[in-house]
């Protein structure tokens, strides 16, 4: 992927090296943020007190420990999760297709997340009391997990023939599937009330405000063993920047590479969007960036974009906690504000590419 290197490369020690410099700063940022997250909110509950009190062996009261333990704890481990699930999912896919505007949008985990979403929210009175009752506040999340899978594996069966996955094909039909997704979810809001429409914008936004122990459960597995098989695609990643008849040529398995970048990609942006709702372009911006400052390099790559995705979207969730306290702004809208331009710097650079 010639294309994304910048147009004087260092030499390769400078690279690494700068590599494990930007990872030193990443995860130092991270813990940063983790701590303003932690130490951030409504609640006059102060962190360092908290922790005082807990080092000196008073014990923390029963404010503290609700606080601290049932909201912001749950809410900063989602925050860290999803933003490294879509930060990650975005550099996968950009390598996979060799094009640094492509995002986890494109193998139809969004659009098919968000349909199924939108359908459990609106179609919910639908259900049998029986299984209503059995799947509780899970109804949405697990709607919108189904919904991304079953997107996924429609769009990976139109591309794939005599066992060979066409990128090109999967483009075009992951922008088909994403067309007739909206379609529908546009028909499901037409159909829904006051009360269900005001759910449908919460969630389309995107927040971090639901986030439990109990919906972590559920979410952090799947995200954290898709993660751990992004690591093991770098040096297959590496090889189809170069094309798929150079990378076969090298020993790569070119078709197993894509299939597990499809599944790893479709589990975590998945799991993601399940438990967040929609929130744009920290899979196009953040791996771009680190692109431009690290290199091509996936075995770099993938690691600083889970650090740096999980930085940005805990630090984009505290921006969304105070900038209206005590009211909260959806994360979706201040991911947006700060990735929309970033995406247009990145037009600007590219256009001279994509004009070919």
């Amino acid at each position: 992927m010639v294309a994304l290197s910048e147009p004087t490369a260092p030499v390769a020690g400078d690279r690494r090296g700068r590599a494990r410099q930007t990872t030193w700063g990443l995860a130092l940022l991270l813990l940063i943020a983790a701590w303003a997250s932690l130490a951030t909110g409504a609640a006059g509950v102060s962190l360092s007190e908290a922790l005082g009190r807990l080092i000196s062996g008073e014990g923390l009261s029963l404010q503290d420990r609700v606080v601290l333990g049932q909201i912001r704890l749950p809410r900063l481990v989602t925050g860290l999760l999803v933003g490294a699930a879509l930060a990650v999912s975005g550099a996968v896919m950009q390598g996979l297709f060799r094009n640094p505007l492509a995002d986890p949008g494109l193998v139809g985990v969004g659009a098919g997340a968000g349909l199924g979403a939108v359908a459990a929210i609106v179609l919910s009175g639908l259900l049998p009391a029986g299984l209503a009752a059995a799947t509780g506040m899970y109804t949405v999340p697990i709607a919108a997990f189904v919904g991304g899978w079953a997107a996924t594996l429609i769009l990976y069966r139109v591309s794939t023939r005599a066992g060979r996955t066409s990128v090109a094909t999967m483009l075009l039909a992951g922008i088909a599937m994403q067309a007739l997704a909206g379609a529908a979810t546009g028909l499901l809001v037409y159909a829904a009330d006051d009360s269900q429409l005001r759910d449908l914008t919460f969630w389309q936004l995107g927040s971090l405000a639901g986030a439990s122990w109990a919906k972590l459960a559920v979410a952090a597995p799947i995200i954290a063993i898709a993660l751990l098989g992004t690591w093991g695609l770098a040096r297959g990643l590496n090889g189809l920047a170069l094309g798929e008849a150079t990378a076969a040529h090298m020993g790569i398995p070119v078709q197993r590479v894509k299939n597990l970048s499809i599944l790893c990609v479709a589990a975590a942006t998945g799991a993601a969007v399940a438990v967040s709702g929609g929130i744009g372009f920290i899979g196009i911006v953040v791996p771009h960036l680190l692109r431009l400052a690290t290199g091509p390099d996936h075995r770099n790559l993938l690691p600083n974009a889970a650090l740096l995705g999980a930085s940005l979207l805990v630090g984009a969730d505290i921006f969304a906690r105070l900038v209206l306290a005590p009211a909260e702004l959806p994360i979706g809208i201040v991911t947006a504000l700060i990735g929309a331009p970033v995406f247009l710097w990145i037009l600007l650079r590219r256009r001279g590419l994509l004009d070919m």
